[in-house]
């Protein structure tokens, strides 16, 4: 009697664990997902954080060089985050946090840096306008002097009867030295988020430009 009672026991545990599996199974691409989602907020946030650092960075060599074009423009993250001079002493004032020179999304942590009139800038500035409507968010101040000399004036696209438009991953892959005016990530995933409707992360630009 007692082995027989024994082996409902086994068989009831047995049950039990299967049943525990499944719902693992059946959570995990969700807790997945979730975990992405996370990851892709704070890149999104850091990526904007590095966004404002590149626009300090040209206004202070705009108003203490009278520096103007690239030669405004910092040339690596590391410039960005030894801060800028104080007028009247020898402090800097921090314009970047050493966690948003981070990307959370790429294997290597390190953002890619996006140069002025390059090609994934003018496809990033295009979905840009898709997603506001098809028109261009008006930039004011140091932005748009920023924006005259690093994308072409467009200030809408013909409508061609799709619905939007997303750059090509070929227009991503190069990360050659020089004045930069934003970043990617170097992750080539798919997204969970979108960024300006936007569902690829090394398409996703985070830079001063296009913004009120």
């Amino acid at each position: 009697m007692r082995s027989t009672e024994g082996g409902y026991t086994l068989v009831a545990l047995l049950a039990m664990m299967t049943i525990v599996a499944l719902f693992a199974m059946a959570a995990a691409p969700r807790i997945q997902q979730q975990v992405q989602r996370d990851q892709e907020q704070e890149a999104i946030f850091r990526g904007e954080q590095v966004a404002d650092a590149i626009l300090a960075y040209y206004i202070f060599r705009n108003q203490q060089y009278r520096a103007s074009g690239d030669q405004a423009l910092p040339t690596s993250i590391d410039q960005l985050m030894e801060g800028v001079p104080i007028p009247g002493g020898s402090k800097t004032r921090q314009i970047l946090r050493p966690s948003a020179a981070i990307d959370p999304l790429s294997n290597n942590h390190q953002w890619r840096l996006v140069h002025p009139r390059s090609e994934e800038l003018i496809d990033f500035q295009q979905a840009v306008i898709f997603y506001a409507g098809n028109t261009l968010p008006p930039s004011q101040g140091y932005r748009a002097q920023i924006q005259q000399f690093a994308v072409p004036q467009l200030t809408a696209l013909v409508n061609t009867g799709s619905e939007g438009r997303t750059p090509s991953a070929s227009s991503a892959d190069a990360d050659s030295s020089g004045p930069f005016v934003g970043v990617a990530s170097r992750s080539k995933r798919d997204s969970v988020l979108h960024y300006y409707g936007i569902e690829r992360h090394e398409l996703w630009i985070f830079t001063p430009l296009f913004r009120n």
